[in-house]
């Protein structure tokens, strides 16, 4: 049963909280010693772990009980906007157009193609259809989609626990056979010129990509040759191919330094060659187009600029640059065709796209018409064509895929998302700028409808992430109209850390400038209650992952500022986390929080800011927790044992729920019908808490 709205306070005769027990477990480190009494949740096959977790899972539900029936309404309300029976925009690749299809009912989209003929399409050809895969499963996610130069073979991978560990297949298109080949732990995959040679990313015990192997097709995939071994531990390593379908390419890449070595398609018994060797802090990417290889680089500046090197000798020494670095513009991507190249920018926060003819020197930006907007390129696999294609939407556009003419300099939209009793009239955006502590602006993204009131009684919920350098994209969803339409004030907050406003935006959120994520965010929310779209008592913050982070931080910080906080999968014991390097993924991420072990000042700035650390005797707004039994990102124990220690510490009598899917990851259920059920879970949480139960 749910709290009074009034007090918060559980209703008389609800059941009591589960009591993780007390297992001390004294951790040293610098000559100081910690104790952490839940430290024994890490063991996942101890089945008293379990049966916590099935605990926490019991009482969440039945804490939620009488909000049964409004989860349903949610649910239905949600899919009301969803149609469920779509095609995707098929895209041209070898003869062939490729695309996807969702049925009614089904929980996965089914691969399709069409072969290409002078009489037009060919008949329907299923490649792969998962919802066949996933029977008998509780999960089921694609990884690899690779079909051969003569659209015979398909090589795709796998994963059916949520672990994102993907088991690697080739099957025979004309026949539907599966081939005898199999690679477990699979992670990239690239053909090499022809079909019968395939190299693939393995990962190692800590779920690094590490290695790149060469296999023959019919041969033992355990005498397949190792053409590629990354042995330092900040490195994972993949292998592609380029659009011009010319080279493969090995990445070796760590959060702050990449190398990558090139070999030519047609010869996938040679020798790779190194385009750049690594150094510290250079990051760049590379695509190909006759003689040259292009180039992204942040050698002149942490933004970016564009060089071109020559594919005999590709070394630095030789690179020509043809977009200079620019320290207001963030150059994020690019793409290059036969005659014309793609420039991928942020500025201001707002993503933009460039082209330039390469035969005339000629560029030209696309226009976009609404002030706070998403960009993505679509699939373009194609390297002869004048055509590029992208995707664009906004908090009140749905997304919308157009086929840019690049000679013509003119945009055709060739599907815009169909959102059933949808009517973005009644809707408006708005970009406002918080200030930070130390003067910085930070740019908040908003949508409500327009007859909600400014005048603080609004309810607001308000979301971020601020980490690695990601991009918060202000994008559609029609699970989100069941917030507006019962007039929630949306808002995203584009808080360092994060990408939004370059390079620099990230590094001043980051190791021992982290704090400045979460004093941005905190900043925002006041910023939204300044402002009367809401109040504290109409807050609701939510983030997940490294954003979950991001909601342990504040609430310690700040736990009288929101109402009421939902935190996904979330990274909360980064202290302890960070100090283990037998953990998957900890090594890799000493370059984005800082080494605790190696460091005494890192050590002690990780340490004050660690959610799971810094739980004391305070009130604390209402919670929900979650997490995913085969979370391969931040492991369950995290989470589970922040709520253990909240629940010992915390003063307040608000609901404190921890719901873990017990078979599913990072990203939570995998079929659309089951994520949007979990969506329904949230919102009626979400509501509750500000007085909305229908």
């Amino acid at each position: 049963m749910l709290e009074t709205k009034a007090s918060e306070t559980p209703t008389t005769g609800a059941p009591a909280p589960p009591v993780a027990k007390r297992v001390d477990r004294t951790l040293e480190l610098h000559g100081e010693k910690r104790v952490d009494p839940y430290f024994w949740l890490r063991d996942k096959p101890d089945p008293d772990v379990a049966a916590y977790l099935e605990a926490e899972n019991a009482y969440t539900a039945a804490m939620t009980k009488s909000t049964a029936a409004f989860q349903e309404t949610l649910y239905k309300e949600m899919l009301s906007h969803i149609k469920e029976t779509d095609l995707s925009v098929p895209y041209r690749f070898r003869g062939h157009s490729y695309y996807s299809r969702t049925e009614k009912g089904k929980q996965y989209p089914i691969h399709c193609r069409k072969k290409l003929g002078p009489a037009g399409e060919g008949p329907e050809e299923v490649v792969l259809d998962l919802n066949e895969l996933a029977k008998g499963e509780k999960f089921m996610a694609l990884g690899a989609y690779q079909v051969s130069d003569d659209g015979t073979l398909l090589a795709f991978s796998t994963d059916n626990t949520g672990f994102r560990q993907y088991t690697l297949r080739v099957k025979n298109l004309e026949t539907g056979a599966l081939l005898p080949d199999r690679v477990e732990k699979a992670t990239s995959v690239a053909w090499a010129e022809g079909k019968t040679t395939l190299f693939y990313g393995v990962e190692d015990s800590a779920k690094r990509p590490h290695r790149i192997y060469r296999h023959a097709l019919g041969t033992q995939v355990g005498t397949d040759a190792l053409v590629h071994e990354e042995k330092d531990a900040r490195f994972n390593v993949s292998v592609s191919r380029t659009r011009s379908q010319a080279y493969l390419l090995i990445r070796s890449r760590s959060h702050t330094a990449t190398e990558l070595r090139f070999l030519p398609a047609g010869t996938p018994e040679g020798a790779w060659k190194v385009i750049a060797p690594r150094a510290p802090e250079h990051e760049y990417d590379v695509e190909h187009r006759g003689d040259l290889f292009y180039v992204r680089t942040n050698t002149g500046g942490r933004n970016f600029r564009l060089v071109t090197a020559k594919v005999a000798d590709p070394g630095p020494t030789g690179w020509k640059e043809i977009v200079p670095h620019r320290a207001d513009v963030m150059l994020s991507d690019f793409d290059v065709f036969a005659d014309h190249l793609v420039l991928h920018e942020r500025k201001d926060g707002l993503p933009r796209i460039t082209v330039t003819n390469l035969k005339t020197g000629a560029s030209s930006p696309i226009a976009f018409p609404e002030t706070a907007y998403a960009l993505s390129g679509e699939t373009n696999r194609e390297f002869d064509t004048k055509l590029f294609r992208y995707a664009y939407q906004s908090f009140v556009t749905p997304r919308s895929v157009f086929d840019y003419d690049m000679d013509a300099k003119s945009s055709a939209l060739r599907k815009e998302l169909e959102v059933p009793l949808y009517d973005r009239t009644g809707y408006t955006t708005e970009r406002l700028w918080a200030k930070a502590p130390d003067g910085v602006a930070v740019p908040v993204s908003l949508v409500y409808r327009k007859d909600v009131a400014k005048d603080g009684t609004a309810p607001a919920y308000l979301y971020a992430y601020g980490s690695y350098g990601n991009n918060l994209n202000v994008t559609f969803s029609s699970s989100r109209l069941a917030l507006l339409d019962r007039g929630v004030v949306v808002a995203f907050a584009h808080i360092r850390g994060g990408g939004d406003l370059g390079t620099a935006w990230h590094d001043d959120g980051k190791m021992l400038k982290k704090k400045n994520t979460f004093t941005d965010f905190i900043a925002c929310a006041e910023l939204l209650i300044a402002k009367k779209y809401t109040s504290k008592s109409r807050l609701v913050i939510e983030g997940g992952s490294a954003g979950g982070l991001l909601m342990g931080a504040v609430v310690n910080m700040r736990p009288d500022l929101f109402k009421a906080v939902v935190a996904k999968v979330p990274f909360v014991d980064v202290l302890s986390t960070m100090s283990d390097a037998s953990l998957p993924l900890t090594v890799g991420e000493f370059e984005e929080w800082g080494n605790p072990v190696a460091k005494k000042d890192e050590y002690d700035y990780i340490k004050s800011y660690c959610p799971y650390t810094n739980v004391s005797a305070k009130a604390y707004p209402a919670m929900l927790v979650k997490t995913s039994f085969n979370d391969s990102q931040v492991f369950y124990h995290e989470p589970a044992k922040w709520v253990a220690k909240l629940r010992t510490l915390k003063t307040d009598r608000n609901v404190l729920l921890f719901k873990t899917n017990m078979a599913a990851g990072h990203g939570g259920s995998s079929g659309r019908y089951d994520a949007l059920r979990e969506t329904a879970f949230d919102y009626a949480f979400i509501l509750g808490r500000v007085g909305i139960t229908r």
